[in-house]
């Protein structure tokens, strides 16, 4: 059973990335590959890390992933195009916290929505390390530079 829709937090920063549907990610019930949405989530919340923090703070440190859980709700299909990831984080817990992702059609209809479980680690030793406030206030809501 599918969970309620995700709705983006109002002191959160809503971050939108295109997504592409590519010939490749069409599988044999001629639809968008439910694998493809796993991709989207990673690739969602990594442009919206890069985006947020400079490559100094890229190179110190990273994001493991350390879970993945996905409602598709509707199909996506061959040359579909307007396709939009929307994301935005949750609360810190200690190195841990959820990334939500609402991937709708160019209608704005939700196909799918996932939540993610990342761990902030130290890029060197791949510890994990506590997520800093520094850290969580870029995404909040408001103007960014």
């Amino acid at each position: 059973m599918a969970r309620a829709p995700l709705i983006p937090r109002e002191d959160r920063e809503l971050f939108v990335v295109p997504l592409e549907v590519r010939p490749e990610h069409i599988d044999a019930n001629g639809h968008v590959n439910n694998v493809v949405y796993v991709g989207w989530l990673q690739d969602a919340g990594t442009a919206h890390w890069n985006a947020r923090f400079d490559a100094g703070t890229r190179e110190r440190w990273s994001w493991v992933a350390l879970r993945h859980e996905i409602d598709y709700l509707r199909g996506i299909e061959p040359g579909a195009t307007g396709i939009v990831a929307r994301t935005w984080v949750g609360d810190p817990q200690g190195p841990r916290f959820n990334r939500y992702v609402r991937i709708e059609d160019a209608e704005g209809r939700l196909c799918a929505q996932g939540v993610s479980e990342w761990c902030l680690v130290d890029a060197a030793t791949l510890r994990p390390h506590r997520i800093a406030g520094d850290m969580i206030a870029p995404f909040l809501a408001g103007p960014q530079d």
